[in-house]
């Protein structure tokens, strides 16, 4: 399994590499028909890319909402 990781993650790090094992492995076992004869499964790692791609954009948006709260109130 190749881990995606967010490239801005810091000390949740252990948490986030837990949780993409976990929903791998909860992937591969709700849809063996998904794994490839030779293991590799390319859906899983589509929707873990995908994850990825959420939690970068819930990190950017949880940025501004701090500069903002910062700035403007």
């Amino acid at each position: 399994m190749k881990m995606n990781t967010p490239e801005s993650s810091s000390g949740g790090l252990g948490s986030y590499v837990r949780l993409q094992r976990q929903m791998h492995d909860a992937l591969r076992k709700q849809h063996p028909e998904w794994i490839e004869r030779n293991g590799d499964c390319p859906t899983c790692e589509s929707y873990e890319s995908r994850f990825v791609e959420l939690l970068e954009l819930f990190q950017a948006n949880e940025g501004k909402s701090a500069w903002i709260e910062a700035h403007f109130t």
